[in-house]
């Protein structure tokens, strides 16, 4: 489907006008991204929602952190995959592709990241986020204990679990509404 199209399943056309800050950073994704991500289009309805998601995204995957952006990435790569939410896979995937430099890093994560080639924290990290996917109810100190273990600190490990947290929520609300990832994803980082 095109890009000009509504980006979800539902009628749900963009505020008109948009607010000042919100054409602003829309302009800046057009700058940087070459395209408004559809995930910003179809939240832009309603200001309050798109300024509440956009935050929380900004936070997590772009402030410092313990954790690179390139891993952050990562966690929402696999998580997607777990949950097979086609509008994140493709949109995260390219965001791996590019970061890593590694196309095959980025299929391996959309398709079963077991068999990436992954260093002990990667792999770590990335277990716990698809066991707090999976079994969110069953995580122990020892879950937490192993993340300790390849290096990650106290604060890292909120990290991941919020990373891991948001996807699982932006996962459910995107296969809900049918989310479609902007066309000019699929070619990129190839």
């Amino acid at each position: 489907m095109p890009d000009t199209d509504l980006p979800t399943a539902l009628d749900l056309p963009m505020a008109d006008p948009l607010p000042a800050p919100t054409r602003k950073y829309f302009d800046v994704c057009q700058e940087k991204l070459g395209m408004i991500p559809n995930v910003l289009r179809a939240y832009a309805f309603d200001i309050d929602k798109l300024d509440a998601f956009t935050g929380m995204y900004n936070n997590l995957m772009l402030a410092p952190s313990g954790l690179s952006k390139l891993e952050r990435e990562m966690i929402a790569v696999v998580v997607s995959s777990v949950n097979r939410c086609f509008y994140c896979l493709v949109a995260h995937g390219a965001a791996v592709r590019a970061m890593s430099g590694d196309a095959t890093l980025g299929e391996a994560l959309v398709m079963n990241y077991r068999v990436a080639k992954l260093d002990a924290r990667q792999r770590a990290m990335l277990d716990f986020a698809v066991r707090m996917t999976e079994f969110s109810a069953s995580i122990e100190e020892k879950d937490r204990q192993s993340l300790r273990e390849v290096g990650f600190t106290d604060a890292d490990i909120w990290d991941i679990a919020n990373v891991a947290g948001f996807f699982n929520m932006t996962n459910r609300v995107a296969s809900a509404t049918a989310m479609r990832p902007n066309d000019a994803y699929h070619a990129q980082a190839r």
